[in-house]
């Protein structure tokens, strides 16, 4: 079965950014079968048996280990999972608007209580819109500044690790993954 493993962060401690063919080989050296990886932000694509060994987690937590000098934090997911994600359509009319950056927040584990939807962090300008299975949806706009809110520390207050990844490199990396 394909899985797709996107670490939280891979400029860790300080070090520099982690080449992405040392990230592969550390998934190669775990025990993942045709591992590669997807743009420099830390998606791994790789071929292991549909329940993820718990042996293998820790392998990979072990190799990760050594490469980044701590644990960078890795969510899990199965290419079944991001084709269900995308074929639900979960921003529905709001990935139409340009204004709008879309992200899907990928937590290790569900929240331990279920939120009261939506949360606005009137802060950074990003409203969690779903939370579904271990993915948060996330929509940010434009702040005055012109930057856009970043949706992890919005996401980690409901008591989870998670990285996010746009709505738009979601879908690449699923395409990516059915290579």
């Amino acid at each position: 079965m394909i899985h797709i493993a996107f670490l939280r962060a891979v400029n860790v401690g300080g070090r520099s950014v982690v080449k992405m063919t040392d990230l592969k080989a550390a998934f190669e050296r775990a025990g993942c079968r045709n591992a590669r990886t997807f743009i420099a932000s830390g998606n791994v694509v790789f071929e292991a048996p549909a329940k993820l060994p718990v042996a293998l987690k820790t392998r990979i937590a072990r190799e990760l280990l050594r490469l980044f000098g701590k644990e960078p934090g890795v969510c899990y997911r199965t290419l079944e999972d991001l084709d269900a994600l995308i074929a639900a359509n979960p921003f529905g009319a709001a990935a139409a608007d340009k204004e709008l950056k879309l992200y899907v927040a990928f937590t290790v584990g569900a929240p331990k209580q279920r939120p009261a939807l939506p949360i606005v962090d009137e802060k950074e300008f990003v409203e969690i819109t779903a939370v579904r299975a271990g993915d948060v949806l996330v929509i940010s706009r434009r702040k005055p500044n012109g930057m856009y809110g970043f949706p992890n520390f919005c996401v980690e207050r409901l008591g989870v690790t998670a990285t996010s990844r746009n709505w738009n490199t979601v879908v690449k990396v699923a395409a990516f993954a059915r290579k």
